[in-house]
């Protein structure tokens, strides 16, 4: 039997968290002196506790540890938490990759006089359109996903056949950037008439003019476009006149690789 600082020293487990994982029943020790209340540790606990550093060191929290420990004789457990921990880590990880591309565009940026220089805005005007439309509410802005899944499952059944040109765009319709509940509309030209569907109304849009920009890369770069605009509507004298909208030329639908996307910043203007 180990005394508590050897089993310490053994497992490299301050004696403070073994005791903490004795309080919550996660590494009890193997007996206890009734009279001094030492604690004793089993050799046999040295894997025990090192599956617990292990479990520790990949993110698994106290709790789904125990949870891990109790599944043992239960693949279907096991295989389940491990799943859920194997896609937060490839969350996180495509967190850390964006935030590495945001340093090196920020890096990029930073070393140059006018990071305007490399967005040019045109003015351009889209002509009335028959779209299919999805309006909805969603959690965030890069859930537009969601409106695309919706107006593709509802109207599979109806083949709708695309204008040429077709454009996929997304309108932001609210006033303000908004963290959480945002007002969102997706819409696809399409050519012929069509029923409405539950999500997925059929309507003509009018004209727009707009001032644009685009640009190849992934959406962080959308900040810096906006940028552009905003000082070629001063430099122009032209006023904004409407919700924002995106064109997408290449999107997540036809790759998987940021790089590759071709994304139209578009904001409607008038003259002043």
């Amino acid at each position: 039997m180990l005394k508590i600082g050897e089993f310490s020293k053994l497992s490299r487990v301050s004696v403070r968290m073994l005791r903490h994982y004795d309080e919550i029943g996660l590494l009890p020790p193997a007996s206890i002196d009734s009279a001094t209340g030492y604690r004793y540790y089993s050799e046999d606990q040295l894997p025990v506790a090192g599956r617990i550093t292990a479990l520790r060191d990949i993110g698994f929290g106290l709790g789904e540890i125990q949870a891990c420990q109790q599944g043992r004789e239960n693949p279907q457990v096991l295989a389940a938490l491990f799943s859920a921990r194997r896609e937060a880590l490839r969350g996180e990880l495509a967190a850390l990759r964006r935030q590495l591309r945001l340093l090196d565009t920020l890096e990029q940026r930073l070393r140059k006089e006018d990071s305007n220089m490399e967005y040019p805005v045109n003015l351009k005007t889209l002509p009335q359109r028959q779209v299919a439309s999805v309006r909805m509410t969603i959690p965030a802005y890069d859930q537009e996903g969601i409106l695309w899944h919706t107006l593709v499952r509802e109207t599979e059944h109806l083949q709708l056949q695309p204008d040429d040109p077709c454009y996929c765009t997304v309108t932001f319709h609210d006033g303000e950037y908004k963290e959480t509940d945002v007002d969102v509309e997706a819409q696809k030209t399409v050519r012929g008439t069509y029923p409405d569907t539950e999500h997925v109304v059929f309507k003509t849009v009018p004209p727009v003019t707009f001032a644009s920009v685009t640009f190849q890369g992934p959406y962080d770069k959308i900040q810096a476009a906006n940028a552009a605009v905003a000082a070629w509507v001063r430099d122009n004298g032209y006023v904004f006149d409407g919700p924002a909208f995106n064109i997408y030329h290449v999107s997540p639908h036809e790759t998987d690789n940021p790089e590759e996307f071709i994304t139209e910043v578009c904001y409607p203007v008038r003259q002043a």
